[in-house]
């Protein structure tokens, strides 16, 4: 394979000086094979007093033929699962929240983007046996996809770092909650 594209290479050190929130644990992983000839991707786990609240993965493809659905060279594909409450596990809108966790993210953090498609999954468990763990589970699962606009990723990568939170159920930045430790960006 040829040397990276620059425009891969800029959109690759946006993506790395993004700052999460301390929350948060992200790390490089190997990305997905044959997506695309360059790819790149993020791994993310938010966790509170209890354990893990969500987990996340970023990637980033690069095609400079681009792709037709693509509308663009340079695709963000998105995962988040998060575990939910009971209660918010039967809120008959969840689908659309969870969704807009992902819009106001990319919005409120200035990304630039096109070709925004995705899709929202609740899923509930219950346990039966030997098996450890709470007997009934509910969780979110989020996957979405865009193509940025140009390779400057800062904002894409901040707006991963937002929805994660939002999954999470953690208060926006700066937000200190009764009881809890001063949260900030």
């Amino acid at each position: 394979m040829s040397a990276e594209p620059e425009v891969f290479r800029e959109a690759v050190a946006a993506l790395r000086s993004v700052q999460p929130r301390p929350e948060m644990d992200v790390s490089e992983v190997k990305p997905p094979q044959r997506l695309a000839p360059w790819a790149y991707a993020l791994s993310a786990e938010v966790d509170g007093p209890a354990g893990e609240l969500a987990t996340g993965r970023l990637v980033l493809l690069h095609d400079p033929d681009g792709a037709q659905a693509w509308d663009g060279v340079l695709r963000l594909v998105v995962f988040v699962r998060a575990e939910l409450d009971t209660e918010l596990a039967g809120d008959p809108l969840l689908p659309e929240v969870g969704w807009s966790w992902l819009t106001d993210a990319l919005e409120g953090c200035g990304a630039s983007w096109t070709a925004l498609g995705g899709t929202v999954t609740q899923t509930s468990s219950a346990r039966f046996g030997d098996i450890a763990g709470p007997t009934h589970t509910h969780d979110l699962e989020l996957r979405g996809s865009w193509t940025a606009l140009d390779p400057h990723l800062v904002p894409h990568g901040q707006a991963f770092c937002e929805l994660l939170a939002s999954a999470a159920g953690l208060p926006p930045a700066g937000v200190t909650l009764f009881g809890h430790p001063k949260a900030t960006c």
